[in-house]
């Protein structure tokens, strides 16, 4: 578009030949018409022409009599030129500096080469225009909107840039196969890393509920505000795509009220301000927060495919339309969504997966968060000391709730620990619920009035069930947001709304100036689901299990948002924008608020009996359910093992499974596998969820295989794994995070068992530190036979030590280090390895900066070897001296069949 008007000038603004430089006013003659119909915006130059009393008042109002804004601009024109050539000069310098305003006139006003006076340059030019203005107000509004994090407690705020801490931000393909970590925002719209598709327009970022997706949009806000943010945008919109579920199916309004009524309306001349926008889209940038949480019964079907900015149309039209480029096509866009939600290829321009806090991330975050270095190191050294409440940490979300528990309580009494068992996150929750009821006491200066966690929940009963009703509600509805009404019937008061469970919201359409509710988040909305069906006594089987129905009727089906007529056929009836987690959460909390180690606290809030009840149906349920699950999986033989491909519900169902904490329902789960091959590849396990894969696998009797490749495991999750290394024959972790600390506990427990016979390490953090654990467990283990270690951080140093261990190994039969970087001092190390090794048979040393000198090391060494069928070498800088030698080396070595 901007192009086009730069063309579009070019032509108009052609100087008449063998013209001399023309005066100011005559400049203003000649060019009379191409300013009458470029300058958009009178007010800007009367403003500034008053300023510097080169116009009177007399002369604006003569100016804002005539009707048309044509007219009004070639009046100025007659007025500037008829005060001399100070004031047409002048004319022209506001037009320079007021970029914003006159945009279509700079290609002519390089094309006539102005230059200021000395005399103009000391005259002050102010920007008046609507436009500046607007983007003023809206770095003004949301750089305000964005300084402050509410905390789960409602009267407290923290301020954003004392509480953000980075986390692992991921760029991964249509087929999420990493393209590497992201480690400035900016990179984010820099299309030299990680664009997947030129013709899409946005930026899709997902990762688990609590994983940290709307605060990095509220640091990217903030940053922008702040105009720390250089990316070329002037306007900044953001959006909670639940907003558009509180739209009515027959609602219509029009992009510019979309933009302006839902975010920050102009104090000036709205119609130029959203005409420059349509003009210049790509300086625009949309954030859309939460797409799975939309959920309209609206029917897309029976819209068109294109739609006009101006006409009034369903918003969430207008939202697809902006999205798919339809509207304002060339505008950046971030949309986040929970894992789990798919979105059409066609518009998306990046992935980008959010993978939480990495070990070090964690430590940051620490620091951040506990100013005094005594309860900080306190904090870490607990942390270090049990590594399943370190995994639930990786999840931001939960960490902060755990490091919040704990602040609290250790304001109560210094001695006051973190859990040293297993702790389930429905554990998390519940201490979390503890804090807000405990802050609601009135506090006395001569006693301590902390309750036990039984008594509180006991003295708040009606509150908690009058949560968990809405909550339920809600839930059943898949509706996240609540109107003042609905509060009410509830029972909620509002002492109960200032425990802070609750928030206010703003901005929904239908709501008028009443107030309207969300839960802080929505595990905790999940959370009061599961409670109320646990406390509140006429919940019979069926409402007891519904949500495990509304998981197990979709978890077949690919979930697609954006399943839109034009794109895909879309199932009559069928929600185009349904993702199923919050019923995984709430599911999830029920079964560990009906284990056995919680009866004790629920005694208090329910009959024993009807908790007796509901948890014998909700084991009987696990038991059936999950031997039906275990049916359907794709199986495979193969020698020594029977392989198991799980999706990843089956996650979701060990999660379940570890809240339960029953040995019993986890030994069933292992018998009813009948394998012992497990593979659980990209099903998007995180560190805690090996204590649940624990929980299952330290059941089986005999030794087994577990492919957790492709996950996002990382050191704390091969923690654990403890319970598992002593049955693990086979163990796969790559593409996981791990770095030489997570290979250290690996060399640890494996050597202890000597069972292990592969190792799989491919693409993880490893640096010539874990290479040295690798190489001695090698030497130590006589039963590793395999070892992938390919694209990590591994140098010559670490080379050297893998290669001198398989030398001494009689046993290994496959290395893999393609990608690292050995380079020839490590060739040279691997070429006496395989000078007369006994079995070594496949290796690849692919990639590795190894050139001539270390070619030739290799291509000798290989006169002198038996056992090597397959060498990969490609990708090194070998040049025709190296392939001469090799070419040598295969005249003598008739067992390589595979050299590449």
């Amino acid at each position: 578009m901007e192009c086009q008007v730069c063309a579009n000038l070019e032509i108009s603004v052609e100087k008449p030949p063998g013209a001399s430089p023309l005066s100011f006013i005559a400049l203003l003659k000649v060019y009379r018409e191409l300013l009458v119909s470029r300058i958009r915006n009178t007010q800007c130059l009367i403003d500034n022409l008053i300023k510097n009393d080169y116009f009177s008042t007399e002369d604006a109002e003569i100016v804002v009599q005539f009707p048309t804004q044509a007219d009004k601009v070639r009046k100025i024109l007659d007025l500037v030129q008829s005060k001399g050539e100070e004031v047409s000069e002048y004319f022209i310098r506001v037009l320079q500096k007021v970029t914003d305003a006159y945009y279509e006139l700079q290609p002519w006003l390089d094309e006539i080469g102005y230059e200021p006076s000395e005399n103009i340059c000391s005259k002050p030019v102010v920007n008046t225009d609507p436009v500046s203005r607007y983007c003023q107000k809206l770095r003004y509004e949301l750089g305000r909107d964005s300084k402050f994090v509410m905390s789960y407690a409602q009267r407290e705020e923290m301020l954003l840039e004392e509480i953000y801490s980075n986390s692992i931000m991921e760029l991964v393909s249509f087929t999420n196969e990493s393209l590497g970590e992201v480690c400035q925002l900016e990179a984010l719209f820099d299309d030299a890393v990680g664009l997947i598709n030129e013709d899409g327009e946005t930026i899709y970022v997902f990762g688990d509920a609590g994983i940290g997706k709307s605060i990095l949009l509220q640091k990217i806000q903030s940053l922008w505000a702040r105009k720390e943010l250089d990316i070329g945008a002037k306007f900044f919109f953001r959006f909670r795509c639940r907003m558009f579920s509180c739209f009515k199916e027959d609602e219509a309004i029009c992009l510019k009220d979309l933009l302006f009524k839902y975010n920050c309306y102009p104090d000036q001349d709205p119609a130029e301000v959203f005409h420059h926008i349509l003009q210049f889209p790509h300086t625009v940038l949309f954030t859309f927060d939460g797409f799975d949480e939309i959920y309209s019964n609206f029917d897309l079907s029976s819209v068109p495919e294109m739609c006009s900015p101006n006409e009034p149309i369903h918003p969430l039209v207008l939202l697809v339309s902006l999205l798919r480029g339809k509207l304002l096509k060339g505008s950046k866009k971030i949309l986040t969504a929970r894992t789990g939600t798919e979105i059409q290829r066609n518009i998306i321009r990046k992935k980008v997966l959010l993978r939480g806090f990495s070990s070090n991330n964690l430590k940051e975050y620490t620091a951040v968060f506990f100013k005094d270095e005594g309860q900080r190191t306190l904090v870490l050294n607990q942390l270090e000391a049990n590594p399943n409440l370190c995994s639930l940490c990786s999840v931001p979300l939960f960490c902060w709730i755990i490091f919040k528990c704990y602040e609290h309580f250790h304001s109560m009494s210094d001695s006051h620990e973190l859990p040293d068992c297993s702790v389930t996150l429905t554990d998390v929750f519940l201490l979390m619920i503890e804090v807000h009821l405990n802050r609601s006491l009135k506090t006395s200066l001569l006693k301590n009035n902390a309750r036990s966690q039984a008594e509180m929940f006991k003295s708040k009963k009606e509150t908690l069930l009058a949560l968990g009703k809405m909550a339920y509600k809600g839930m059943e509805n898949s509706f996240f947001i609540f109107e003042q009404e609905e509060v009410s019937s509830a029972n909620i008061s509002e002492e109960d709304l200032q425990l802070g469970f609750l928030r206010t919201v703003k901005g929904y359409s239908g709501c008028d100036n009443r107030s309207t509710y969300e839960f802080l988040h929505l595990t905790l909305q999940s959370f009061f689901t599961a409670l109320f069906l646990v406390i509140e006594e006429k919940v019979g089987a069926k409402e007891l299990l519904q949500f495990f129905n509304e998981c197990s009727s979709t978890e077949t089906a690919q979930l697609t948002c954006l399943r839109i007529p034009w794109l895909k056929k879309q199932l009559a009836g069928e929600d185009p924008f349904r993702n199923n987690e919050h019923f995984h959460f709430t599911n999830l909390f029920l079964c560990g608020l009906l284990s056995r180690s919680k009866q004790k606290l629920f005694r208090h809030l329910v009959l024993p009996a009807v908790v007796k009840r509901k948890r014998k149906t909700l084991i009987t349920y696990l038991g059936e359910s999950m031997k039906s699950h275990l049916k359907g999986l794709t199986r495979s033989r193969f020698p020594n093992y029977n392989q198991i491909q799980v999706q990843p519900n089956f996650v979701w169902m060990l999660r379940c499974l570890y809240e339960t904490q029953s040995e019993k329902v986890g030994k069933l789960a292992a018998k009813h596998m009948h394998a012992n091959y497990i593979k659980l590849t990209y099903c998007n396990a995180y560190s805690a969820d090996c204590s649940a894969i624990s929980f299952v696998v330290h059941h089986f009797q005999k030794r087994l295989a577990l492919d957790l490749d492709n996950n996002n495991i990382n050191d704390y999750g091969v923690k654990q794994l403890l319970p598992c290394f002593s049955k693990l024959a086979v163990i796969r972790l790559s593409v996981n995070q791990v770095t030489d600390h997570g290979v250290r506990i690996l060399y640890e427990e494996l050597s202890k068992y000597q069972i292990v016979t592969f190792l799989g390490l491919y693409n993880n953090q490893i640096t010539d530190v874990g290479a040295k654990y690798v190489a001695k467990l090698i030497e130590e283990c006589s039963s590793l036979e395999y070892v992938k270690i390919g694209a990590n951080k591994i140098t010559s140093e670490g080379g050297k030590c893998l290669a001198q261990a398989i030398q001494k190994s009689k046993t290994m039969f496959e290395i893999g280090m393609w990608g690292n970087q050995v380079g020839d001092e490590g060739a040279k190390a691997f070429a006496e390895a395989l000078r007369n090794h006994p079995r070594l048979t496949n290796v690849s040393l692919a990639f590795n900066g190894i050139t001539t000198e270390g070619g030739k090391s290799i291509a000798e060494a290989m006169r002198h070897n038996n056992s090597v069928k397959i060498f990969w070498l490609t990708k090194n800088e070998l040049d025709d001296e190296a392939a001469m030698s090799f070419a040598e080396m295969l005249k003598v070595n008739n067992k390589l069949v595979h050299l590449w």
